[in-house]
């Protein structure tokens, strides 16, 4: 098991420490009904004028489909994330018509919208004993095209979902890497007033 060395500076539960991204993942398979309450969770996430401009498509390990996701990621990504449960390619629609009207217009926070969905996902995955790792690292013209993804909706990103393997499975030079990652003092990321930081 991973010794986690997170310590936050301030009181928090500790789901926001113990949660991290790992690529070493077992053969467990994710079963349908248990995806689902992760896309709920992030059913419920805030998002300006409640627009909820999030979309999810996925595929679990075994389809055809899985492979499709696979190969859309670099090379990188496909050496450890072909062991994952599921694939997940997360988009978002980029206009939304304001309460009242039907016009459509650009959303200047779909992407930050989208965000807080994918983290209330990466919260409840934690929480029922999985772990997930998103990734930019793949090809967004080509998921684009290949997913039959419309004009109008931005791809973000892709995660893998599985449960936490034995690092020794990855490649050498990833095994040193796979440990819970630290983060910056609030000192650097916070300021009152201007922007200071």
């Amino acid at each position: 098991m991973t010794a986690n060395t997170r310590i936050a500076d301030h009181a928090i539960h500790e789901q926001f420490t113990q949660r991290w991204s790992p690529r070493a993942f077992t053969d467990a398979t994710l079963d349908t009904p248990t995806l689902m309450s992760f896309f709920e969770a992030a059913r419920w996430a805030p998002s300006a004028y409640n627009s909820q401009p999030w979309r999810f498509l996925y595929a679990l390990r075994g389809t055809p489909a899985f492979d499709r996701y696979l190969n859309l990621l670099v090379e990188f990504n496909q050496g450890w994330a072909k062991h994952a449960a599921a694939l997940v390619v997360i988009v978002s629609k980029t206009t939304f018509a304001a309460p009242g009207t039907t016009e459509e217009k650009p959303s200047p926070t779909n992407a930050f919208d989208t965000g807080a969905a994918w983290g209330h996902l990466a919260l409840q995955a934690h929480l029922s004993g999985w772990h997930t790792h998103g990734m930019s690292g793949l090809d967004y013209e080509r998921a684009h095209k290949e997913l039959k993804i419309p004009e109008g909706y931005a791809v973000q990103a892709m995660v893998a979902i599985g449960k936490l393997g034995d690092k020794a499975t990855l490649v050498d030079y990833l095994q040193a890497k796979e440990v819970p990652s630290q983060r910056e003092p609030l000192s650097k990321l916070v300021a009152e007033g201007d922007f200071s930081l």
